[in-house]
């Protein structure tokens, strides 16, 4: 049995989003150092605020202001902070009632130790230096002693240069392993081989190989080597240049059936103009030195595959 493998593998995209009214008000507010909430027709004041009432729906205009001191309702201690989390050293996760609001906000608070956390504990925001339209303009929260403040105030949401978009990264830190099968298939890549495996109640040959038929829903242990060559079933045309892709855009990314596997794998194709790629196109890998899979497929100078040989692969 070949090694099972695992490697690091992280996943990151900048989220883009335009803001209404309530959350431009509300990021805007936070860099001229004033929190919003909302207020919803049963009185309740919500922060951060939302803009339609989560139990009746109703759409939320009515901007109040609360203060920048409030009460530990709940927290929990994080003792190894992760790379771009709030604070670099230990600290605490902590949902905070701000004066004037009926909801708890989720931030960090700067504190000593665990020992030194209670809920119930009063706080207020320590405000970061520099301040952009975002929830980490507030750039934590510290113990502070003090009565309660008043009443949240109406606010008209009213700033000069409003933020109107934002730009939130989302990064997944995460340890890979493909499983046997996967593992296998990768093993081989680096041999320019190409291996799948077959389910033995309904022989079908599955690359990249998933463990277990989904269909019959039986393990696959029969390894197979499939290809090298095969047909392009069908495909897309890139226009758009992908971030660290040194690839010339436009090009084509199809899914590919190799011969003897009834499952189509995706590839480049390359070595063609973009607009002569077609249905049924026969094609082969093209492997670069030192790579662990073929960096695009180009054509075989067969004619094209007849249609029914490929139609249940679509």
């Amino acid at each position: 049995m070949s090694e099972v493998l695992s490697a690091p593998l992280v996943v990151e995209f900048p989220f883009t989003r335009s803001l209404g009214p309530v959350q431009s008000a509300f990021l805007t507010g936070l860099r001229e150092r004033t929190v919003l909430g909302v207020r919803t027709g049963d009185g309740e004041v919500l922060v951060p605020p939302v803009e339609y009432d989560p139990a009746t729906a109703e759409e939320l205009r009515d901007l109040v202001e609360v203060a920048a001191t409030g009460t530990v309702t709940t927290w929990a201690w994080n003792p190894h902070p992760r790379r771009d989390q709030p604070l670099a050293t230990p600290f605490a996760w902590v949902l905070v009632r701000l004066d004037g609001a009926d909801t708890s906000l989720l931030h960090v608070l700067d504190a000593p130790g665990p020992d030194d956390v209670r809920t119930g504990m009063r706080v207020r925001i320590r405000w970061a230096g520099e301040r952009t339209g975002a929830i980490t303009d507030i750039a934590c929260f510290e113990p502070y002693e003090s009565e309660a403040a008043g009443p949240a105030r109406r606010h008209g949401g009213h700033f000069a240069d409003p933020v109107t978009g934002i730009v939130a990264p989302a990064r997944l830190d995460y340890t890979y392993s493909p499983g046997r099968a996967q593992s296998a298939h990768l093993s081989a890549l680096a041999d320019h081989r190409t291996v799948g495996e077959r389910c033995p109640s309904c022989h079908k040959v599955y690359v990249p190989p998933r463990g277990a038929c989904p269909t019959c829903g039986v393990a696959t242990t029969d390894e197979v080597e499939v290809g090298p060559r095969g047909t392009v079933t069908t495909y897309c045309i890139v226009n758009i240049k992908a971030r660290n892709l040194d690839i010339e855009v436009p090009y084509v990314y199809a899914h590919i059936a190799l011969d003897g596997a009834d499952l189509a794998l995706h590839g480049r194709i390359g070595g063609i103009p973009y607009d002569q790629v077609r249905m049924g196109l026969r094609v082969e890998p093209v492997w670069t030195e030192g790579a662990r899979h073929p960096d695009h497929y180009r054509p075989t100078g067969e004619a094209d595959a007849d249609y029914d040989t490929y139609k249940e692969l679509l």
